[in-house]
């Protein structure tokens, strides 16, 4: 069984005891955040929701809160004098799917 669920803007197909980075998420290490659930699927059988697939449910424990690798950004115009450096590092979210259910 697999599920479709939206988060943080993105999309992501989820398995039972996946392990996924989302975008960070406002929850305490070890609590169990729900996701909204845009299609579940069983073997051949596909469900799609309008917008969401009613009584499904899908639960997922916080294994840890982090940062990406540092992406560098660098600007440069040769004969200007003109250079610009800059990092990044974006905040993310580990969470294990838990519980998949079709309800």
């Amino acid at each position: 069984m697999y599920a479709v669920i939206r988060t943080g803007g993105k999309q992501y197909r989820v398995n039972q005891d996946d392990v996924l980075r989302v975008e960070s998420l406002k929850a305490d290490v070890g609590s169990t955040v729900k996701f909204e659930v845009l299609a579940l699927g069983e073997g051949e059988s596909l469900s799609i929701g309008t917008p969401l697939v009613a009584g499904a449910n899908v639960e997922g424990t916080v294994v840890r809160h982090a940062r990406a690798r540092k992406v560098t950004i660098y600007k440069f115009r040769r004969t200007k004098n003109y250079h610009r450096k800059k990092g990044h590092r974006q905040a993310f979210t580990e969470v294990r799917i838990s519980t998949l259910a079709a309800g």
